[in-house]
C-alpha cells in the first residue's frame, strides 16, 4: 500500500472534519460533536447579531465539501458513503442551529445535536429515501433534511417548553 500523498492527507482531514469521524465507535456523533463546537465558538466569539449569515454560511461551505469531496472519499476509503466521511454531519448540524440567531444558544446547540442525532441515526420517512441518491449529493441531502427536521422540532421545543 503506498502512502498518502499530502492532498489525500489534507482531503481527509475535511471529510473526517479534523479526523473526528476517524475516531472509533459512532464518527457521525464525533463530527456532529465537533460541528457543535463551530457553533458554540461562533456563538461566543462572532456573537449572535452575526450568527445570521456566518453559520448558514458555514453549512453551505459544508454541503459543497460533501458533495465535492464524496467520490474522493469513496475511492480513498474503498467504499460507498464510508463512515469516517462526517463533513455531512457537519452541514446538517449547522444547518440546523442556522435557524437559530438570537440568544439561548447553548440550549439551541444542545436540542438541535439531540434532534440531529435522532433523526440522522433513524432516518425515518423521507430522509432514507434521500439517502439512496447516492454518491455527494444523496449522503448531504440526507443530513440537510435531518438539519431541517432538527430545526423544526429544536423550534417546537424551545417555544413549548422554554416559552
Amino acid at each position: 500500500m503506498k502512502a498518502a500523498s499530502f492532498s489525500d492527507k489534507m482531503s481527509e482531514c475535511i471529510v473526517t472534519f479534523l479526523w473526528l469521524g476517524k475516531l472509533p465507535a459512532a464518527p457521525g456523533t464525533w463530527g456532529t460533536l465537533g460541528a457543535a463546537g463551530v457553533h458554540a465558538l461562533a456563538a461566543w466569539r462572532v456573537g449572535r447579531s452575526a450568527n445570521w449569515l456566518f453559520l448558514p454560511a458555514l453549512a453551505l461551505i459544508a454541503t459543497l465539501a460533501s458533495i465535492a469531496y464524496c467520490p474522493w472519499a469513496e475511492r480513498f476509503y474503498g467504499k460507498e458513503d464510508p463512515s469516517q466521511f462526517v463533513i455531512d454531519e457537519v452541514a446538517g448540524y449547522l444547518l440546523t442551529v442556522s435557524f437559530f440567531p438570537g440568544p439561548n444558544q447553548l440550549r439551541v446547540g444542545i436540542l438541535a445535536f439531540i434532534f440531529f442525532r435522532a433523526f440522522d441515526v433513524l432516518k425515518p420517512y423521507p430522509i432514507h429515501k434521500l439517502e439512496k441518491i447516492g454518491h455527494g449529493l444523496g449522503i448531504v441531502l440526507d443530513d440537510l433534511l435531518a438539519g431541517l427536521l432538527a430545526a423544526l422540532f429544536t423550534y417546537l421545543s424551545i417555544e413549548v417548553f422554554f416559552v
